[in-house]
């Protein structure tokens, strides 16, 4: 077969989207029919939800019982600032970044906290070497990054007996990602991805050193009302129950519950990880097979296996960024993959989504329209 021969199988699903990602198989609106719409999220039947939102969440990532669990607004970035507005400045501070959501996080801690932080940061392609990081301090980083597809491989490297708190960012990972609960103080992340969930909220996860460190400290600056995690130096302990600080929407929350009842379904956290590896491996293997088209992650060890980046490597690509929108393009056209481009401050070339909603099936069958796409790209070129 020829390689401008257009293949014959096509995804089902062509929504390869990095976030918001695709919905859980077989998704429908009518799946959302029990959502108390209409009512107070301060009623019983809102709180009830809401409750039974933390509690799935709790029981599907392993998180310890004596962790606690917030809703808050704001999408992941809302739990990061929240975090990281209340914590930090206690003690010093190293922020670690390897790609564009990371360096947004010491953007803010240094230029808007102004507080002298260490910064290391890795290229595209590389992470930290957390053999450097000094985990006296609080430490601030992305477990995967979501731009760069290269992500931490395990947690062996915080030392159980720090003294700093480790705040990090997993929404590209929860779900999809062994994370390990005893290295970790302040974890957060967003329903919109790995779990195709709707957006706008955001999850907290703080440990107990975490809830001591909000209890002892009071920041030097003011906090937002939808920051504000203490009252009165305690914590809030309805925040963590299912009593959101703003009003969340209930239409979301009935979806996250739907998406949540679903990975039950499938295995539990163990099945959300083969899926996503399973997926993972698929991309690895054409590029093993096709050389032209590599792993923006250096090494296999830190390779993502939800937002997985790639990069063409053809010495007749004469503008790479150009030519990586135009395969995009192509693919879009042909209706078999949406939303696959780079993020805008990454390397040229392509992003695949290959978290646990998505089926090994449909990124087998996006492969061979990716080289259709590339070498009709090249023939156009010539």
């Amino acid at each position: 077969m020829s390689d401008l021969q257009t293949p014959a199988a096509r995804p089902a699903n062509p929504r390869f989207s990095s976030g918001p990602c695709a919905k859980i198989p077989g998704y429908t609106l009518d799946m959302l029919g029990d959502a108390p719409l209409g009512r107070s999220h301060r009623a019983a039947v809102g709180k009830a939800k809401l409750r039974e939102a933390i509690d799935l969440t709790r029981d599907i990532l392993g998180v310890p019982a004596d962790y606690r669990i917030g809703i808050v607004p704001g999408s992941d970035t809302g739990a990061v600032e929240m975090a990281m507005w209340s914590l930090l400045g206690a003690r010093k501070v190293e922020m670690l970044a390897w790609e564009s959501f990371g360096e947004g996080w010491v953007t803010d801690v240094v230029k808007q906290l102004k507080l002298d932080a260490v910064v290391k940061k890795a290229p595209y392609g590389q992470i930290v070497d957390f053999a450097t990081v000094d985990f006296d301090a609080d430490v601030v980083f992305t477990w995967n990054g979501t731009t760069s597809g290269c992500r931490l491989p395990n947690g062996d490297a915080i030392p159980a007996d720090r003294a700093g708190l480790t705040i990090c960012d997993a929404t590209s990972a929860a779900f999809a990602m062994d994370l390990p609960w005893d290295k970790l103080d302040v974890v957060t992340f967003s329903w919109q991805k790995v779990l195709g969930g709707e957006g706008a909220h955001g999850m907290i996860v703080l440990s107990p050193r975490a809830v001591e460190r909000l209890e002892t400290y009071t920041p030097a600056w003011p906090l937002p009302k939808i920051f504000r995690m203490t009252s009165k130096g305690k914590i809030t302990e309805g925040i963590f129950v299912g009593e959101t600080i703003n009003t969340p929407s209930m239409l979301a929350v009935e979806d996250y519950l739907v998406s949540l009842k679903w990975a039950k379904s499938v295995g539990g956290l163990q099945g959300l990880v083969n899926r996503a590896a399973a997926n993972a491996q698929v991309v690895w293997d054409f590029c093993a097979a096709n050389p032209w088209l590599q792993n923006l992650a250096e090494t296999a060890k830190i390779a993502s296996t939800t937002s997985v980046c790639l990069k063409f490597a053809d010495a007749r690509i004469k503008d790479g960024e150009a030519f990586a929108k135009a395969v995009a393009k192509r693919l879009e056209k042909a209706g078999v993959a949406y939303d696959i481009g780079a993020y805008r401050d990454a390397p040229a070339g392509l992003r695949i989504w290959c978290g646990s909603t998505v089926e090994t099936a449909d990124v087998a069958a996006l492969m061979p329209w990716i080289a259709h796409a590339f070498h009709a790209e090249i023939a156009a070129q010539a």
